[in-house]
């Protein structure tokens, strides 16, 4: 399974979430699943990366050509794709995936997950978004989610596109779909 991990490109975040991001990576490659992701050398784009290409798994980096000419390239990659720009790197990601697992991150990463969920709910692919809820970080999101479909701003139940799991295993669980 090709495997998009959409997630933060800051280091200065908390140790949980480096370390539970580092298990997954390792899991994907023991497992024979590829990391399609960002290609960004920093945070937690670079632990995914790191952790599943040093463990002999497929690493597939869509690198705009921002990333490239600020040097922050990943050197982690089994195979680069090069893009213009963000809007050709989501298309690119959700082209080269399966599934899509959300780590913690912050505006881009909420602008892949949404664009990624709006495109399903509309009938462009049946990717679910998975968000991996480490220490809580997506529960704001969940709750905003909840109250936009109480208030029925949200056609549908939310939870068809975008899939909550607080664990490594509930992941494992939603990958075998």
């Amino acid at each position: 399974m090709k495997i998009c991990v959409f997630c933060s490109a800051n280091s200065n975040i908390e140790p949980v979430y480096f370390e539970k991001t580092r298990e997954l990576g390792e899991w994907c490659a023991k497992n024979g699943h590829s990391i399609v992701f960002g290609g960004c050398d920093m945070g937690l784009m670079e632990c995914v990366a790191e952790a599943a290409y040093s463990n002999g798994g497929m690493t597939i980096g869509v690198v705009p050509s921002k990333i490239e000419e600020n040097g922050h390239v990943s050197p982690h990659l089994s195979v680069e794709i090069p893009c213009d720009n963000l809007s050709d790197r989501k298309d690119l990601l959700l082209l080269k995936s399966d599934i899509v697992i959300a780590l913690p991150g912050g505006i881009g990463t909420l602008d892949e997950i949404f664009t990624v969920a709006a495109s399903a709910t509309i009938g462009y692919h049946r990717k679910k978004v998975i968000l991996y809820n480490i220490s809580g970080f997506w529960n704001s999101l969940i709750a905003l989610l909840d109250d936009l479909q109480q208030k029925g701003m949200i056609r549908g139940d939310w939870h068809r596109h975008i899939v909550v799991a607080n664990s490594l295993e509930e992941i494992k669980n939603e990958c075998k779909d």
